[in-house]
């Protein structure tokens, strides 16, 4: 199976390939392969240890090269399993197979029927998945997700000390600080994260309908509930669930995509308010050599990498919402849904790489507009009517609510001017109205 990017129908492995390729080893169809051929041999060599008495005599010496089926795992195997695929018409069966076919090559053969001993396809789906899931999220997803916190933290601490007028329902409000609102979003951010790390990789590991039926009808006195935990806790370093159908629940599995589609959903917020700053050109962004921002005006440097973010962030969460709700709903004992669904587990993460990548791209494009900053609270004098009513309230001064907004609620511009002459006329103490006078938009900005 070869794709040109050109002929790609999905965008996450045509135009926007190059930031989707590290998924590739985890959620394509030869990523999914070789999981499961993984998940085969460990369990196999688990069989090995345990030891069942036809496996006690088996060479523990050879385990390397078991193990190197799948560490070597090739395209060219890959392909292998598909053109046997193409005769058994299942896909883990094709697997079992191409590991027999290995076990022959081996000098192995009175092994191989303990290849799949007991087990249903769901039990190799259902680790391979997951754990395909966990390393994906290790070894892609937080890299790239602390790329953007660590950009961000960095704008907290640049920013920290730059006043800025704050808009609340679209109004000039109380100024605040744009480090300080940077922030709002990396703690946002880092909760999610930590709920997230909360959540187990789960996976189910029983055979036809999660009750061990036929490795307890082989031996019957083995505890197989407990080699299972181990197994899957030890050998694979995921949870094991129990008690299942023939599939695992998906419980624990949508609880991750809701808590990633959170994080999207936070991060579209974040994208959006970067966007409405720079149209308010409280930000510039950095200018490339031959960039062309729109076809038709030549001034124009558009914010796109945020606007691209925001849509991939979209797409991403309608997919993980309908994975989070599909996934643990399945007809008695377990129908087919949640197979087809899964193939699609790595769309979602494509998109959001993709969104990850956009909004880096974009926050390094950023230029501090410092000036504009300053000119919008200067411009924005009734915002300080908040501070001085609430020290005349402080005072006992009668009315000071109304007093300041029969001053500022009116279509005259307030100004600095404005703001002293009303100071002037209050009946309080000297030392009240010089406290008063030294309050300016760019110093009433909190803790």
């Amino acid at each position: 199976m070869s794709l040109n990017s050109l002929q790609a129908i999905s965008p996450i492995d045509g135009r926007y390939s190059g930031k989707t390729k590290d998924l590739s080893k985890y959620f394509s169809e030869e990523g999914l392969i070789k999981y499961r051929v993984q998940v085969e041999i460990e369990y196999f060599i688990a069989l090995c240890e345990h030891p069942l008495p036809q496996l006690a005599n088996f060479e523990s010496a050879l385990f390397s090269d078991l193990r190197n089926i799948y560490l070597n795992f090739s395209s060219e195997d890959a392909e292998l399993i598909k053109e046997i695929e193409k005769t058994t018409n299942h896909d883990v069966k094709a697997v079992e197979y191409f590991i027999k076919q290995k076990f022959d090559t081996l000098g192995i053969a009175d092994y191989k029927e303990f290849i799949h001993f007991g087990l249903t396809s769901q039990d190799i789906n259902n680790t391979a998945v997951p754990l395909s899931i966990k390393e994906a999220m290790n070894q892609v997803y937080v890299p790239m997700f602390n790329k953007i916190l660590e950009k961000l933290e960095h704008f907290v601490k640049e920013w920290k000390d730059i006043p800025m007028l704050a808009r609340t329902h679209g109004q000039p409000a109380s100024p605040t600080r744009l480090g300080k609102e940077i922030q709002v979003f990396v703690v946002r951010l880092k909760e999610q994260f930590n709920l997230l790390n909360d959540i187990p990789s789960a996976a189910k590991f029983g055979g036809a309908t999660g009750n061990f039926n036929a490795h307890k009808i082989a031996y019957p006195t083995i505890d197989w509930l407990a080699f299972a935990n181990q197994f899957v806790k030890d050998k694979l370093g995921l949870q094991h669930s129990f008690p299942t159908t023939q599939i695992e629940h998906y419980d624990h599995m949508a609880a991750l995509f809701d808590c990633l589609k959170r994080i999207n959903t936070i991060l579209i917020d974040f994208n959006r308010d970067i966007w409405t700053y720079i149209s308010m050109d409280y930000f510039k962004q950095k200018i490339k050599e031959g960039e062309i921002g729109s076809s038709a005006m030549p001034h124009k440097v558009n914010p796109i990498d945020f606007e691209n973010s925001e849509g991939n962030l979209g797409i991403a969460n309608a997919l993980f919402e309908h994975l989070a709700s599909k996934l643990p709903i399945s007809r008695l004992q377990r129908d087919l849904t949640d197979s087809t669904v899964l193939r699609n587990v790595g769309v979602p993460f494509g998109h959001t790489l993709i969104a990850f990548a956009s909004t880096m791209k974009g926050l390094d494009k950023l230029l501090l507009n410092k000036a504009k900053l300053e000119a919008d609270l200067e411009d924005n004098w009734a915002v300080v009517a908040e501070a001085i009513q609430t020290i005349l309230r402080r005072e006992s001064y009668p009315n000071p609510y109304e007093a300041l907004k029969e001053l500022t609620r009116t279509n005259n511009k307030i100004n600095q001017k404005s703001i002293a002459n009303f100071i002037e006329t209050l009946n309080v103490e000297d030392g009240v109205k010089q406290e008063l006078r030294k309050i300016t938009p760019s110093n009433y900005t909190g803790i």
